[in-house]
């Protein structure tokens, strides 16, 4: 007989089971929406940009950042200082209300109305999020011949607002911000001081007249920062190798009769060109770096390429039969990008990438006449940037040849599908057979773009086991994976011709499941049946991405840590030594991925992209078996007509395996 479910059943779905998260607990629950969990790098960067805001605005002249001795850090400007008086509407101090509302500031409003013109500030979350992820946070705000303070924990207020009269000596305006950061919601509570210096400096390019500082009162060290020769001089110092022609340096802003866009909207660039070296490349709106690129980017890139192919259509430069693409213009490319957009629409709360639509028409329509201008002054040097094109137009144009020579498919270029890397070196390349468009996207975000590839694959590839060498192309997924790597399909004891290789490593890269495993294995059947020599070269490898995630809390001296591990047996061992180390493991988070679209871009990167720290698995034909004999247990594992003999296999070897299902 059924029993009735009680009221209390864990699976029961009514209105008590809605919950609403008030002030800065979306943030504690899940700080990997608002900011990086990696280091507090970005919690103190909101701070700074708020600090740059001000000297944007024309308000500051000073930016001092000091890393205190008991592992605080400190913001100091000499902006407006944060208003301190009672909020009209909320009955709060307005400070108290900016380090503890989401979505409370002084940004929203833009134009000749507002405080700040132009801000990288535009949700007034920054700041709480930092405020949230702090076990102490202080604030001293300087302005209107008083100052006031005010301390945080976690958030709240533990020290209510104070404010006392100016005393002589002390500064008339400014604010100071002082940070404890919670190492518990952070993977490593180090700052990544490389990162902090380049971020440091590159505030100081952007704001020509501003000086940085940077005090380590560990090592007794003091940085300071200012540039008069702006973006110039910076691209110039980071170059690795000597441009092809001097630096090209410009800007240009809309005025009050533009039609299209904001009085002050524009961009300031810096390019250069080299024929070796890694390119620099760095972009910024409103002083907010964007790691990972944007609009502002894709119209410095239009820009270029219309200014460049107008010359050399001008001149009558390029040579029969060449088609020139925006890439070969910007191959050899290094640049410094500062765009100042009056409303920028941002990808997520970290701003690491612009999608505002306009920001492409903005940045062009100054890039392009500026460029032609220079060009068209400086013909000699234009010549040599359009040879540079034109070669590289070239070396890609008898790349797809190539690729057509070696298929008789048809198809002249590699499968849409792939995301190709930019470098030609085969002893770096790398591409990845990835399972699904959702892991394909992540891989796409993460991979390292110099050297390497991602092919998504859809579905479960054809078993290729018993299929003829003549057919296999009428598999999209096999032929896709044929003409991306560059070698025809052969046998075991043909020589093929491997000088069309086009990666040094081909990777399977799949789910850390069943199904996972069984892609991997139909893959593998492929290599080994019809891509023999790329195996016995080394070529082919397995990547193994984790199956678990455990967050380990923090332990006496021991920050909290995020640990991943392969499988099963793995992960009894991390818990195990966690036990050791006094840390329960019924305290110990564990999440299970499901798959690799699960991951992020930064997980997936961490755990099987990045060379320094993923584990990837080379394939060899070997051990106890040779060539004949692993062609044997192959055509039992995966013929169709070895039903018989692959039970027979189970049967007998069917306990020296552990299977996780």
């Amino acid at each position: 007989m059924a029993t009735k479910p009680s009221s209390n059943s864990a699976s029961e779905y009514s209105e008590g089971s809605i919950r609403v998260l008030k002030g800065l607990e979306p943030v504690k629950q899940r700080p990997g929406m608002y900011t990086r969990t990696d280091n507090p790098l970005h919690i103190l960067q909101e701070v700074l940009d708020n600090a740059a805001d001000e000297a944007l605005a024309g308000f500051g002249k000073k930016i001092k950042v000091t890393l205190h001795a008991d592992g605080s850090v400190s913001v100091e400007d000499d902006g407006r200082g944060i208003p301190f008086g009672m909020h009209p509407e909320e009955g709060a101090p307005v400070v108290e209300l900016v380090f503890t509302r989401l979505h409370a500031g002084g940004k929203f409003d833009k134009g000749s109305g507002g405080a700040y013109s132009f801000s990288g500030g535009l949700h007034g979350v920054g700041v709480s999020v930092t405020n949230a992820l702090s076990r102490r946070l202080e604030v001293t705000t300087h302005r209107e011949g008083k100052v006031a303070r005010l301390v945080f924990s976690g958030g709240d207020v533990i020290e209510p607002l104070v404010a006392r009269a100016l005393q002589a000596g002390e500064r008339k305006q400014g604010t100071t911000v002082q940070v404890w950061p919670d190492a518990s919601y952070f993977e490593s509570a180090a700052l990544p001081m490389n990162e902090l210096t380049h971020l440091l400096r590159s505030k100081a390019v952007l704001m020509p007249g501003v000086t940085v500082t940077l005090v380590n009162e560990k090592t007794r060290d003091t940085q300071t920062w200012q540039y008069k020769g702006g973006l110039r001089d910076y691209l110039a110092q980071t170059l690795s190798a000597d441009p092809v022609i001097p630096l090209i340096e410009g800007e240009g802003y809309a005025d009050r009769h533009n039609e299209s866009f904001s009085e002050g909207e524009g961009a300031a660039w810096c390019l250069a060109f080299t024929e070796e070296g890694h390119p620099v490349r760095e972009s910024y709106v409103n002083l907010i770096p964007t790691t990972a690129g944007g609009t502002h980017e894709s119209g410095l890139r239009d820009g270029l390429f219309q200014a460049v192919k107008s010359f050399i259509e001008f001149h009558s430069l390029l040579p029969k039969g060449v088609k020139l693409m925006p890439e070969d213009v910007f191959a050899r490319a290094s640049y410094v990008l500062s765009a100042k957009v009056l409303d920028p629409q941002f990808q997520g709360q970290i701003k690491e990438r612009l999608n505002s639509r306009d920001a492409v028409r903005l940045v062009s329509s100054f890039v392009r006449p500026s460029l032609e201008l220079w060009l068209n002054e400086h013909v000699a040097m234009g010549r040599k940037l359009a040879e540079l094109a034109i070669k590289a137009a070239q070396t890609r144009q008898r790349a797809g040849q190539r690729v057509e020579k070696r298929k008789g498919s048809g198809v002249a270029v590699l499968p849409g599908k792939l995301t190709d890397c930019e470098s030609r070196d085969l002893t770096h390349n790398e591409v990845f057979l990835v399972e699904g468009d959702s892991a394909g996207g992540s891989a796409k975000m993460g991979r390292d773009k110099e050297n390497q590839a991602i092919l998504p694959l859809r579905g479960k590839v054809l078993n290729t086991w018993e299929v003829e060498r003549d057919r296999l192309f009428a598999n999209t997924e096999v032929h896709d994976i044929s003409v991306a790597i560059g070698v025809d399909p052969h046998g075991p004891n043909d020589t093929p011709d491997l000088s069309g290789l086009r990666y040094g490593k081909i990777c399977i890269l799949s789910d850390a499941d069943v199904d996972g495993s069984h892609i991997q294995v139909l893959l593998l059947t492929l290599f080994f049946r019809h891509f023999p020599k790329l195996v016995d070269a080394g070529h082919v490898c397995v990547a193994r991405p984790p199956l678990f995630r455990v967050d380990i809390p923090a332990r006496g001296k021991k920050p909290a840590a995020k640990v991943y591990a392969l499988d099963t047996a793995e992960l009894e061992s991390i818990l195990d030594k966690c036990a050791k180390d006094g840390v329960p493991r019924e305290k110990c988070q564990i999440s299970r991925f499901k798959g690799l679209g699960e991951m992020n871009a930064e997980q997936l990167w961490e755990t099987t992209l990045n060379p320094d720290t993923r584990r990837l698995l080379p394939v060899r034909v070997g051990g106890a078996y040779d060539f004949g004999s692993t062609e044997d247990l192959m055509t039992k594992l995966m013929g169709k007509g070895e039903a018989a003999a692959r039970r027979e296999l189970m049967e007998v070897h069917g306990d020296d395996v552990e299977v996780d299902i």
